[in-house]
């Protein structure tokens, strides 16, 4: 018995061909000597950190439906515990890929562990006391490693961490973007998605309907929590420090906002939204210096405003329908079903020679006959 096989979707793969490209071309510039200077490298490694953060968060935010507060304290585990484990390996391992990788091990675990812990629990929860509880561990997580001694974690000056080589790491970081699509998007796709898409939308159907509702949000929480370590790690070896006040509540809701500006259960809305606003935090933290350094939220917040009114302003429903980026490229790209260079039909009715013309057969009329006048002809008979 043969099986159909899936027609191939270039919307499902269109993220990765774009990272992809993206990462092949600046990893064979960088490593082929060409100058990158060490704001553009810095920009491109937390590009790649925000997507990882934005694209987890989805997750529980767009695809579960859960408020999740907390996303900022996972990455300070991961931070904090990744970047520790490479610290004491370094002297075996040096600042090599070996003890990179045991890092975001380390610290990708013990983040998830974390997600279980507080998951069992706040899971139960729904709406804005879930957000408490979530928003509450952030802040738990950063006041313990902020009132560490200086010989554990730093205290309040920080965790002194490696620094990975700037050549490799942003090349590194984006392999880990790619890894992480591959995992949440085929995650979603899956059946165990599927669950979790049932539960956001009417969570009494689908326990009706035998799902495991806490069973599946326990994964998707701890599939969230694991890759915000990852995340962690990263910033821990894309900085000399890690400071248990970055991660703050602030920087939870950046993250929310990365999600929610790149539209719910999007994943690539996710992306550009991510790299957008990074791009904009970090030139606008590079432009505006000095006194103009307080105009920076406002100027940020001014923008975000602004992005949110477009995407949702009923006046801009046809413009952005017309302006869009899927009809912009459609005018580019003409599909192969274009009308404009459909070829003529050889066997269509006014080219193919007839005995009889098409408009003798479409002028004679049809009258049907009454059922006595047929039985009375065929009685003469």
């Amino acid at each position: 018995m043969k099986t159909k096989s899936k027609s191939f979707d270039m919307k499902h793969y269109i993220n990765y061909i774009v990272i992809g490209i993206f990462t092949l071309v600046f990893g064979i510039f960088s490593l082929a000597g060409g100058h990158l200077s060490n704001s553009m490298v810095f920009l491109f490694e937390k590009i790649a950190i925000s997507i990882i953060l934005a694209v987890s968060l989805s997750l529980v935010v767009g695809f579960l439906g859960e408020l999740s507060l907390g996303h900022a304290g996972f990455m300070c585990v991961g931070a904090y515990l990744g970047g520790k484990v490479a610290c004491l390996l370094e002297p075996m391992l040096g600042n090599t890929a070996a003890n990179l990788l045991v890092g975001l091990a380390v610290g990708g675990i013990c983040a998830a562990v974390c997600g279980v812990i507080i998951g069992i629990p706040a899971l139960r929860l729904r709406g804005d006391y879930l957000a408490i509880v979530t928003l509450a561990f952030g802040e738990i997580v950063k006041s313990i490693f902020q009132n560490t001694s200086d010989e554990s974690f730093g205290g309040a000056l920080g965790l002194t961490t490696p620094r990975y080589d700037k050549k490799y790491l942003f090349i590194f970081a984006f392999v880990l973007v790619i890894i992480t699509l591959i995992i949440v998007q085929n995650f979603i796709r899956s059946k165990h998605g599927r669950a979790v898409t049932a539960i956001r939308d009417n969570e009494i159907a689908a326990r009706a309907t035998g799902i495991n509702v806490t069973k599946y949000k326990l994964i998707a929480f701890t599939l969230s929590a694991f890759f915000a370590g990852i995340a962690g790690v990263l910033y821990s070896f894309s900085n000399y420090t890690v400071q248990s006040v970055k991660f703050g509540y602030n920087y939870s809701i950046e993250i929310l906002v990365m999600v929610v500006l790149g539209g719910m259960g999007s994943i690539n809305g996710a992306i550009i939204s991510a790299a957008l606003i990074t791009f904009l935090n970090t030139k606008l933290a590079t432009v505006l210096t000095g006194d103009l350094a307080v105009l920076q939220n406002l100027l940020y917040a001014i923008i975000l405003i602004l992005i949110v009114i477009y995407n949702n302003a009923p006046k801009l429903k046809s413009f952005r329908a017309k302006y869009n980026i899927r009809n912009l490229m459609s005018k580019i790209i003409k599909p192969k079903n274009d009308p404009s260079k459909r070829k003529d039909d050889d066997a269509k009715w006014d080219v193919v020679p007839t005995k009889i013309e098409m408009n003798e057969i479409l002028s004679i009329d049809v009258k049907p006959q009454k059922l006595g006048s047929d039985k009375k002809e065929g009685g003469d008979k």
